[in-house]
């Protein structure tokens, strides 16, 4: 399945899922059972299986993709841990400040809370902060955890994952890096706006690129039609599993909480330069494609 949060030309705010190209109403579909939340729909997952399962499809409840506005599928997620778990990439990133990678990056995953409240979805305005003069995309993937739990550990993982969605960890480089200085953040470099979408991917439609616990999937970035980025899922250092693990050690993790991967190597412009890509400007176009879980685009304004 791949889930949904969409609004519709009266601009209601619904869940569904995409089917044929289409998009389904999961409350009209079931004659008000299931709920028009998608986030709701996920904390209650068990209880709304066998509804879903028995629902029978009607015009009144299926919509064309132009009738529709797609949206974040969790605008409001309860959290947003982002990782930094592709080594290539803290590699790359490092070395463009003349640092190496410290030991301890090996010895855990580590990530950062990012503003929960700021999440955006497919085709929404990205505003470029004031003061910002090197703003960055980042080309991630992201799990979505299904079900509580606390203290999970890797082996049991799996089972907490709901589904996958593409990520764009959107950067204010120089805003980053001043702050960073002082020993907190990214903070305000991350502050303004994070990107996920188009949907949820669940996990039995990724089963086929699935390598042990990682995915065969090819991760691509476009600026204004031309390919900057080019990289895979499957070279990341730190799976979900262990991100997982580490984010729920002595703390809770709640359905609808995100997970995000970190860039991946030669994913964002940090790590290719200015020289080959200058820094996004108001305008651009933003794409960015992950094998099985669409496109996520977003353009740039003042």
């Amino acid at each position: 399945m791949k889930y949904v949060t969409f609004k519709t030309e009266a601009g209601i705010e619904r869940a569904g899922w995409l089917h044929e190209e289409k998009i389904v109403d999961m409350h009209a579909v079931s004659g008000g059972k299931l709920p028009h939340n998608l986030l709701h729909f996920i904390e209650n997952y068990d209880s709304y299986i066998n509804l879903l399962n028995n629902v029978h499809l009607c015009n009144d409840a299926i919509y064309a993709l132009e009738e529709v506005n797609i949206c974040a599928p969790l605008p409001k997620p309860p959290s947003v841990r982002d990782f930094y778990a592709f080594e290539d990439h803290v590699k790359t990133a490092r070395s463009r400040r003349g640092l190496q990678v410290i030991p301890e990056w090996y010895e855990m995953p580590v990530f950062y809370f990012s503003n929960h409240q700021a999440i955006t979805g497919p085709d929404e305005l990205i505003k470029k902060p004031k003061n910002c003069n090197r703003l960055d995309y980042e080309l991630e993937i992201a799990c979505v955890i299904g079900k509580q739990g606390t203290n999970i550990s890797r082996i049991e993982a799996e089972d907490y994952i709901f589904g996958y969605t593409i990520m764009n960890d959107w950067s204010a480089r120089d805003i980053q890096a001043k702050e960073m200085k002082v020993g907190l953040g990214p903070a305000k470099g991350k502050d303004f706006a994070t990107s996920i979408g188009p949907y949820i991917v669940t996990k039995d439609e990724l089963e086929k690129y699935k390598i042990g616990d990682l995915y065969d999937l090819q991760m691509v970035a476009k600026v204004n039609g031309s390919t900057t980025s080019v990289g895979n899922f499957n070279t990341i250092y730190y799976s979900f599993a262990q991100m997982i693990e580490r984010a729920s050690k002595d703390v809770t993790l709640y359905p609808g909480d995100i997970i995000g991967s970190g860039t991946v190597g030669t994913g964002c412009i940090l790590e290719l330069g200015p020289e080959k890509q200058r820094w996004l400007e108001p305008g651009d176009l933003v794409e960015l494609e992950i094998t099985g879980l669409g496109i996520l685009k977003n353009t740039i304004v003042e």
